[in-house]
C-alpha cells in the first residue's frame, strides 16, 4: 500500500495543518458547532469526468466562470461546498473550517436523523463513480479521518460514510470504484503509526 507517512492534525481554529486554506462563504453556522458527528466522504470531478482542470476548489468559492465549458451550465447560481477536497495527486484542500457548516449533503438522513450538513464534515475527492480513486488519496484520506477521529470524540470509525449512504436514490458517490475495505485498512496502519 505504499504507506504515506503524511501526518495532519486539526488547529485550535478548527483548520486542518498542513492543508491548503481556501476559504469560502458557502458555509454557515452549525446548530450546535461541537456537534462533529459523522464524515460523508463525496466525488467531484469538474467537467464531469475531467481530472486535473482546477475547477473545483473555483465552484466551492463561487468562483467558477460556468461559461468554462458547456457541461459546467447546470452549475449556475449552485451555491456549495465541502470542508475538504482531494485531488488526484494527494493535496488537500480545506474550504470551511470544521466548526462551521459546510453545504455538500443536501437532503440527507444518516439513521434517522435529517439534515446531516448540521452535524457532519464532507469530504470531496476528486473522482467518479467509473474510475478507481488514486493510492495517494487513499493514503490522504486516512491520514485526514485520523486527525479528525483525534480531534472531534463525537466521530469514530462506523460513521464514516458515503454521500450514496445518506442519500439513497438521489446520490450514488463516492461510487462503485470506492474500496471501502482499503481505506479501512489505510486508517488502521495510520491510527497505528501515531
Amino acid at each position: 500500500m505504499g504507506g504515506d507517512q503524511y501526518k495532519f492534525k486539526v488547529a485550535r481554529d478548527h483548520w486542518l495543518d498542513p492543508a491548503e486554506r481556501l476559504p469560502t462563504t458557502h458555509m454557515d453556522a452549525r446548530p450546535d458547532a461541537a456537534d462533529i458527528s459523522l464524515v460523508v466522504v463525496h466525488a467531484i470531478s469538474l467537467p464531469p469526468g475531467e481530472f486535473g482542470a482546477g475547477l473545483v476548489p473555483l465552484f466551492f468559492r463561487g468562483r467558477l466562470d460556468v461559461r468554462r465549458h458547456p457541461a459546467l451550465a447546470d452549475l449556475e447560481g449552485v451555491r456549495v461546498s465541502s470542508h475538504l477536497f482531494i485531488d488526484r495527486g494527494g493535496a488537500v484542500a480545506q474550504f470551511v473550517p470544521f466548526h462551521q457548516r459546510a453545504w455538500h449533503a443536501g437532503v440527507s438522513n444518516h439513521c434517522g436523523r435529517e439534515n446531516c450538513n448540521d452535524y457532519s464534515v464532507g469530504i470531496e475527492l476528486e473522482g467518479t463513480d467509473e474510475a478507481s480513486y488514486t493510492n495517494i488519496q487513499y493514503e490522504r484520506l486516512a491520514a485526514v479521518l485520523d486527525a479528525l477521529l483525534r480531534r472531534y470524540p463525537m466521530l469514530s470509525e462506523e460513521r464514516i460514510v458515503g454521500h450514496a449512504d445518506i442519500a439513497p436514490g438521489r446520490k450514488t458517490d463516492p461510487g462503485p470504484c470506492f474500496d471501502w475495505l482499503r481505506l479501512r485498512r489505510s486508517l488502521s496502519a495510520a491510527q497505528a503509526r501515531a
